[in-house]
């Protein structure tokens, strides 16, 4: 965790000192951060958020299946659905604690304007974001409960959808065929909802009731395949295989 931390802290200064390289340059791609810099360090933070959630529960449940746990701690008397939020809970605690390491470091090292935040929606736009994306966490722990594998390759798309939808440019950029997809992938929405509640204090409400709407539809389905998952599992035999 702590080395994870200072990467993602280099990360800030890297993008700081690439935002100076084009100090000067337009910024109205940019949507509500009002430099590259601004924009960049909420593709950071936000990506810590998303990938946390959508893919923390899927190592958790490779890791108990690696160290021959997982039999042990499917036996405690819970839900499907309490272990799956058990499960993500950690991760998402953590990235939370980081997103705000992340936020301070910049703004007294390298003065980030955070004067017109409106923190209800920036932590709203956090819950909402964990949220949507845990769904996609807990489809992708309900395969590697199945086939011991998927994590690595759920990683990819997670990392491929973040960057087409705005963790560290504007969408507006990318080719008409990709701008197509980073246009309506989940990410994107946590992404402009952030940049608003930070740097306009307005205009992020939209984007969480687009996130919540996926939360709602998505976020069922995924707990009832992680159900089918470790049924399968069970019935099967396989929990304590690897």
């Amino acid at each position: 965790m702590t080395l994870d931390l200072w990467i993602g802290v280099l990360d800030v200064v890297v993008y700081y000192f690439i935002s100076e390289t084009f100090a000067g340059a337009t910024t109205e791609s940019l949507g509500a951060a009002p430099s590259y810099f601004a924009f960049a360090l909420v593709g950071i933070a936000v990506t810590v958020v998303i990938q946390a959630a959508s893919l923390g529960i899927a190592t958790k449940v490779r890791e108990e299946q690696l160290t021959g746990t997982l039999e042990a701690l499917v036996a405690q008397p819970v839900t499907t659905t309490e272990l799956a939020t058990g499960l993500c809970g950690l991760p998402f605690a953590i990235s939370a604690v980081r997103v705000a390491v992340y936020l301070i470091f910049g703004a007294l090292a390298f003065g980030l304007d955070l004067s017109h935040t409106d923190w209800v929606g920036f932590v709203v736009m956090l819950g909402t974001t964990a949220l949507s994306m845990s769904a996609v966490g807990i489809a992708t722990a309900a395969v590697v409960l199945v086939v011991k594998r998927g994590a690595t390759i759920a990683g990819l798309v997670i990392f491929g959808m973040s960057l087409a939808g705005g963790a560290f440019f504007p969408v507006e950029v990318l080719p008409d065929w990709l701008e197509a997809i980073g246009q309506v992938v989940p990410p994107r929405f946590a992404f402009d909802g952030f940049r608003a509640a930070l740097f306009e204090g307005h205009g992020w409400e939209d984007d969480a009731l687009m996130l919540a709407a996926f939360t709602v539809v998505a976020l069922p389905v995924s707990v009832w395949l992680f159900d089918r998952g470790m049924l399968y599992a069970r019935r099967a035999g396989t929990l304590a295989q690897y």
